[in-house]
């Protein structure tokens, strides 16, 4: 307290203190309350403190750079596992990444694509790499970008293939394939072709002469060939439906019929000024699931031979498939719908018999 607060304080002693009519209690206080005033210093407002930048806050730790992981990949091997390589942020092209390989022995680090070499001719800017994979001779680049959703992942975008020694970047799915609409772009053993699934369709392109053959012809809503419906991705995490074979020759792949599954109606409420049903086709629990098969096709295209699975295909689930060591042979999963049974089955490419190898 100021100057003005202790001499109020004398006169209210001195008014007081001698009076016999001033009781007690009063009388024993005044010493502490002289105390008070005198020792407590002057409330003022507190200035605004600076926020101190090196301690913890929600802020910065979830909105902030501060703590984020230097970014690494994808990575994949070369050399039988002697590198791998994996995307960096690019010094040159600071909106694109560069390839880069490592030695695994030295650390030796190399450039392998730069990402000026990743500008499609006529564009100003690099692709946005969201994956890639080498062909097995580690002579040619599959890029995958711009990508879509599909239920979770996104899966379906654009693909493009770069052959580094050239600088040679050319887009696949030829003129009639609409943009993010290719799904698992896979190159074959011999590097001479990639394949890959449109709109529920499967194709090979060839590289050298682009002709682009169709290997099934009925895709559609209700028919994937080469991918699942929503209840194979949730519950099984299935999204890549087809596989090459060993030797190149053939392709194995998933066909789900979903015509008697009901749809489920959701309501988007945020994408425009009027609300939207957008129709998913969902079975609950009880209803009829999409009918699944496995079946072989010639790569240069021609007749499906499908397996003769035993059981509802609607009640039961085709969980895996790959292909066996050799060409001839498909290993594929069967799981019931009360999934308490999985039988693994060997099937013939050739006649589609198959047989039972193990039951859990």
């Amino acid at each position: 307290p100021g100057a003005s607060m202790k001499r109020m304080v004398r006169r209210f002693v001195d008014t007081t203190d001698s009076s016999e009519e001033t009781p007690p209690v009063i009388r024993r206080a005044l010493p502490t309350v002289l105390a008070f005033a005198v020792v407590c210093p002057r409330v003022t407002p507190v200035a605004a403190q600076v926020p101190d930048s090196s301690l913890l806050s929600v802020q910065r730790i979830y909105g902030s750079p501060d703590f984020r992981p230097e970014p690494f990949g994808p990575a994949r091997w070369l050399a039988k596992g002697a590198a791998y390589t994996t995307l960096e942020p690019s010094k040159e092209n600071p909106k694109g990444q560069d390839l880069v390989r490592y030695d695994v022995a030295t650390g030796e680090r190399t450039v392998l694509v730069p990402a000026g070499r990743l500008i499609p001719a006529g564009d100003s800017l690099p692709l946005e790499v969201q994956g890639y994979s080498w062909s097995e001779d580690e002579q040619q680049l599959l890029v995958f970008t711009n990508s879509k959703p599909v239920w979770r992942q996104n899966t379906r975008g654009d693909y493009w293939v770069l052959n580094p020694s050239t600088g040679k970047l050319r887009k696949l799915g030829g003129p009639r394939a609409k943009p993010s609409t290719l799904m698992f772009a896979k190159f074959s053993p011999d590097g001479r072709r990639v394949g890959y699934v449109r709109e529920n369709n499967l194709y090979v392109e060839h590289l050298t002469t682009r002709r682009i053959v169709a290997l099934t012809r009925d895709g559609s809503r209700t028919i994937i060939n080469g991918t699942f419906d929503w209840v194979y991705e949730e519950e099984l995490d299935d999204r890549d439906g087809w596989r090459w074979s060993p030797d190149g020759r053939s392709i194995a792949f998933w066909q789900l019929n979903a015509d008697s599954v009901r749809n489920f109606n959701l309501i988007n409420t945020t994408d425009s000024l009027y609300a939207k049903v957008i129709p998913i086709q969902y079975p609950k629990a009880g209803e009829s699931n999409s009918a699944a098969r496995v079946g072989t096709v010639p790569a240069v295209g021609g007749r499906i031979t499908w397996f003769q699975l035993p059981g509802d295909p609607r009640n039961n689930y085709l969980a895996r498939m790959e292909w066996a060591a050799s060409s001839d042979e498909v290993v594929i999963e069967q799981l019931n719908r009360l999934q308490n049974t999985n039988t693994v089955h060997l099937g013939d490419r050739r006649t589609g018999a198959v047989r039972p190898v193990l039951i859990e």
